[in-house]
């Protein structure tokens, strides 16, 4: 079999030069690219080369340790990031901290959409997401440091109304990730957990004339794989490594598992139930918040995503649609190093696309984490360091925000009315609950029982 456009992971990652955009795809541990991650750094270690790249990813890529983004956090490989998440790669934020390279903090739909406009060859990309926030030019305009100087976001009218003028930039070097690629680099995604932005990114790289290196775990003939299985195809791919099985995880958590990838669907008892904490107890409390019918956007942390363990194991989930902005749709979102996969789903679209969904305000409510929260639903954010921020909230807050859901100890509520949604048989109809007695507590987990009487946390 002639191997084409397959080859060794050393020889790829040599196509990257000094000075190089290099923007890789990923999700937490979901589709990362450790297989050209490792090459990358052992290419800089034993040859200085590359040197001063940027790096542009649109969510955290790494497992807060060894992994992901953290073999790229070296001095003189990196001269700048520009991400949407850096709270899971503690050694680029160590270099961040230290003033040694520049850095901003751009919303995650933001630059999983600006993909979009970059392969489109757009000027950039009109939004209101970051408005009044330190992505705001007149508030820091993302910058992360002292070492950054650089405007990279602007404030412009558009008849009379403020926006954000995220600029495009070229992509050198694209890297993605797929499960089966043929000699002439066309790729298909059936064992990965996420859809992402590879196609979108490919586009990206090739329109701007220069390099797209996928990742995958196996190589089929030639002329082998079915055209509708296809997510990326060869025109848009300049190479293809073979990745090691350690460093193509489907996730940091899971090796691989089926109901990750939709190949099948786990019997409800078998899906993971989150140990007791107190972690657990603030995710069951805000699920008592939840109407049937309800779309359900969960944010990242400690917190939010104990919510979908919870909903799964009081077997309310299919009640609810829960959604992640890494583009699952429905089923149970999974916690810690499988964050962002989910089993038993409904669907999986792109990422860029899920923030289209989330900006419009679709979702009922949303799941977000707090270090504080006052009264009136002020909240201070999970990570209180000012130097590391998640922006991805202010994507999913500057349209929902009247509608968030973000659950902190408060004050007695009062005795008015709470809108909510009561099944009927198999349709869905507004209803409105009142408070009968005044006492301010939550609406009784009742409130979401089926005729079959199932109902959340009972």
């Amino acid at each position: 079999m002639r191997l084409k456009k397959i080859i060794e992971a050393a020889d790829a990652v040599a196509v990257i030069h000094a000075g190089d955009t290099v923007a890789s795809a990923g999700y937490a541990g979901s589709g990362t690219l450790d297989q050209l991650f490792f090459s990358i750094e052992q290419r800089f270690l034993e040859t200085g080369t590359p040197r001063d790249l940027t790096l542009v990813f649109s969510t955290g890529q790494g497992d807060m340790k060894e992994k992901g983004l953290n073999r790229l956090a070296h001095e003189g490989l990196v001269r700048r990031v520009i991400g949407g998440y850096l709270g899971l790669s503690p050694k680029l934020e160590r270099l961040i901290v230290d003033n040694r390279i520049e850095a901003y903090n751009l919303p995650e739909g933001v630059l999983t959409q600006l993909y979009r406009d970059i392969g489109a060859r757009k000027p950039g990309l009109l939004s209101r997401v970051g408005l009044g926030t330190y992505i705001d030019p007149r508030h820091g305009g993302g910058r992360m440091n002292e070492r950054t100087t650089d405007d990279i976001v602007r404030l412009m009218q558009v008849d009379g109304e403020d926006f954000l003028f995220y600029k495009a930039f070229p992509i050198n070097v694209a890297l993605i990730r797929g499960t089966t690629a043929d000699p002439d680099g066309n790729i298909s995604t059936e064992r990965e957990s996420l859809a992402l932005e590879n196609l979108a990114l490919a586009i990206a790289a090739r329109n701007s004339g220069e390099i797209v290196v996928a990742q995958v775990e196996r190589v089929a003939a030639e002329g082998s794989l079915p055209a509708r299985s296809i997510t990326i195809p060869g025109i848009l791919v300049d190479c293809v490594v073979l990745a090691e099985a350690d460093h193509h995880m489907q996730t940091y958590g899971t090796t691989f598992n089926p109901a990750f990838s939709g190949e099948l669907r786990e019997p409800p008892r078998r899906v993971h139930a989150a140990e007791l904490s107190d972690r657990k107890v603030i995710a069951r409390r805000a699920v008592l918040e939840l109407a049937p019918n309800s779309v359900i956007n969960v944010g990242v942390g400690s917190i939010p995503d104990q919510v979908p363990l919870v909903a799964g194991e009081e077997r309310v989930q299919d009640l609810l649609s829960l959604v992640v902005d890494s583009g699952v749709i429905g089923g149970v979102p999974m916690g810690g190093l499988d964050f962002g996969a989910a089993s038993n789903y409904e669907a999986v679209i792109e990422h860029a696309c899920a923030f289209d969904f989330i900006d419009g305000a679709a979702s009922t409510r949303r799941f977000s984490a707090s270090a504080s929260a006052m009264r009136k639903a002020t909240s201070t954010p999970a990570s209180s360091a000012s130097a590391f921020r998640d922006a991805a909230d202010s994507s999913t807050s500057a349209r929902t925000r009247s509608r968030s859901c973000s659950w902190a100890p408060s004050a007695p509520a009062d005795s008015k009315s709470r809108s909510g949604m009561a099944r009927s048989g198999s349709s869905a109809k507004a209803a409105t609950r009142s408070s009968s007695s005044g006492s301010g507590r939550p609406p009784s987990a009742r409130t979401m029982r089926e005729p079959t009487d199932r109902r959340c946390c009972s």
